[in-house]
């Protein structure tokens, strides 16, 4: 069976209008490439954010329900879409009003490149947003680069069964590294010594998330200035232990919601948007909870969205409009809906969510507000550069956990290979190490 990506899941799972859409190239000076809402007319919108069909054509739905006046939504990749913005800035013709991205897409325009909307945040009021992610929008600075506009993460998901095999004492609202292995291994024994813990470390999941994010940050905590350290040793050979309770086609999980579904495993970790179609045939006997906590901490990898302005957009008033509709939690509410985005501000969830949305909410917001969490980022500021640096943490994986490498002598090679990249670029360390350049690893 082919994985089953986020749009094709939610077309399915979660109801929103459609409108159609007419794909057209603005023309001119730093062109922008894309598909457009009203075929090129309204206050131009470029975007790294939902650039499959699918995705576009639902948030372009919650556009019109949301936005008074036309809107012309483009997407783009991420590797072109910053040096898009600085070539036009750069001319003095800038064609997009509002950007949408990651914090990784926005954070390096900050020097120079993106309206300070210090006052437009506080004019929106307390609308809830978390006081770390306002934080990460000042992108280093005293000032607001971006407004934060939704957000993705990764959690346990669970049959209900499988509870009864936790760790004596054990919360799964607030697991520690141990009691999850623990618990994977009383399941195991329960299930004829079968493993039914499921990881994604198919060709295409996302296993070097679970190290950079989570692992890492919550027994060394950080992401690269500790890559070498003894605590990094230690959480390696933790990873290794965990790998060796886990169900031996964990290898070619690319979306865990698959196996969970089919049966072929009863505990896994992903995701948000991989794990959404699991509990969806019988959601009452599922469970989802936050990542587990290490000896610093609860390591969890935020995939923050934001909303910004370029300086010179001819149309900065508009794009402070459409931002203040966004950030209403009404509008973040129709987003969590059509995209399985979740909300920044604060928001009571409908109780006509789909099932999974609203155990993944749960287990989000209980994941960070939790008193020893530790916030994340995918790397940042590297650019088109982000697949060889996260090679560096899947090469890692595969050398230590699959094939039985010596850990010491791994983390040294990898290391050099890392600060080799990270001198290259030039670049400030991203959560949760601290700031400052150049990166590297101690």
């Amino acid at each position: 069976m082919a994985p089953i990506s986020r749009r094709s899941v939610l077309r399915g799972l979660l109801a929103t209008s459609v409108g159609s859409a007419t794909a057209s190239a603005l023309s001119g000076c730093g062109a922008l490439t894309g598909f457009a809402t009203t075929g090129g007319s309204g206050m131009t919108f470029f975007s790294t954010q939902f650039a499959p069909v699918e995705e576009a054509e639902r948030f372009r739905g919650v556009l019109r329900e949301t936005v008074s006046g036309e809107v012309s939504y483009v997407t783009s990749d991420p590797g072109p879409f910053a040096t898009q913005i600085r070539t036009q800035v750069d001319a003095g013709s800038v064609r997009a009003s509002l950007l949408g991205g990651l914090h990784g897409d926005l954070a390096p325009l900050a020097d120079g490149y993106l309206t300070d909307l210090t006052d437009l945040l506080d004019g929106l009021g307390d609308l809830g947003w978390p006081a770390e992610f306002l934080e990460l929008a000042k992108g280093g600075t005293e000032r607001t680069w971006y407004v934060p506009w939704a957000q993705a993460s990764y959690v346990i998901c669970a049959r209900k069964e499988t509870l009864e095999h936790l760790p004596s004492g054990a919360d799964i609202n607030a697991l520690t590294y141990d009691q999850f292995l623990d618990w994977a291994i009383n399941a195991r024994r329960a299930n004829g010594n079968r493993p039914v813990l499921a990881l994604p470390g198919g060709p295409k999941g996302l296993m070097h998330r679970f190290t950079q994010g989570f692992l890492l940050p919550s027994f060394t905590g950080g992401q690269v200035t500790t890559y070498r350290s003894r605590e990094a040793v230690e959480a390696w050979e933790y990873f290794r232990e965990l790998w060796r309770n886990a169900v031996p086609t964990s290898t070619t999980y690319d979306f865990l919601q698959e196996p969970l579904a089919a049966g072929e495993a009863t505990i896994g970790w992903d995701h948000a948007a991989r794990l959404v179609n699991a509990p969806q045939a019988e959601p009452d006997e599922w469970i989802m909870a936050p990542s587990p906590a290490g000896p610093k901490g609860r390591g969890y990898m935020v995939v923050l969205t934001g909303l910004g302005i370029p300086k010179g957009a001819p149309e900065a008033d508009v794009a402070q409009k459409v931002i203040a509709a966004l950030s209403r939690p009404a509008a973040q509410v129709e987003l969590l809906r059509a995209n399985a985005f979740f909300p920044t501000v604060r928001v009571d969830l409908p109780a006509d969510l789909a099932p999974a949305i609203s155990l993944e909410a749960d287990a989000i917001e209980r994941q960070r507000t939790a008193q020893d969490a530790i916030v994340a980022l995918p790397p940042t500021g590297v650019g088109t550069r982000e697949g060889e640096v996260s090679k560096v943490f899947k090469d890692t994986f595969q050398s230590i956990v699959l094939d039985d490498a010596n850990i010491r002598s791994t983390l040294d090679s990898q290391s050099q290979v890392l600060n080799g990249l990270l001198a290259e670029l030039k670049v400030a360390c991203w959560a949760p190490d601290p700031a400052g350049a150049p990166c590297e690893v101690a």
